[in-house]
């Protein structure tokens, strides 16, 4: 399976775009620090190490609803996703996506959600391997004490989306809800 790369510019920096037949995998900061080994187990679970750096159709897709995002009108993605890592993995990106717009959770909140409470570390392991950024919003979720805690595009980029979504989500305070 090929895996289809580009690169799109975003208020919060340079994203790098993958794609395959099944949907977007990829979708990440150009230079965060972990790009390249997400970038591997991608290739490890396709594969192959075959790429191009050229457009698949998904990407319009994509392209279309991050700008809705950032323009503050679209709350929640609707595009296909090609998921690639471990069961786990995939569990605890999914539970992300169910974190609503423009609300937070923290790492307990998460794992318990997930049916483990002390599967913290675990759970905070696997988002860090989240390879697609903001789609899957791993960005919401946050410290026990409501401090920002680690992210891969940095701190100051948690707290842009953290502020964009809260601007646009029409809530009159910011909430942590499970």
């Amino acid at each position: 399976m090929i895996l289809y790369i580009q690169y799109i510019d975003t208020p919060v920096g340079k994203m790098k775009v993958g794609a395959t037949d099944k949907g977007i995998c990829l979708f990440d900061f150009e230079y965060r620090r972990m790009i390249e080994a997400i970038t591997k187990r991608i290739f490890k679970g396709l594969g192959s190490e075959e790429f191009e750096e050229a457009h698949h159709p998904h990407m319009d897709t994509l392209k279309l609803q991050v700008d809705e995002y950032f323009k503050g009108t679209r709350k929640e993605f609707d595009l296909p996703l090609h998921l690639i890592g471990t069961d786990f993995q995939k569990k605890v990106w999914n539970g992300l996506i169910n974190i609503p717009y423009g609300e937070t959770r923290s790492y307990e909140q998460q794992s318990a959600f997930l049916g483990d409470p002390k599967a913290i570390r675990a759970v905070a392991g696997a988002n860090g391997e989240n390879g697609i950024a903001i789609i899957i919003p791993c960005h919401r979720v946050i410290g026990k004490n409501g401090s920002l805690t680690g992210y891969g595009g940095g701190l100051p980029k948690k707290k842009w989306l953290l502020d964009h979504e809260f601007k646009n989500s029409g809530k009159s305070t910011q909430m942590n809800i499970f």
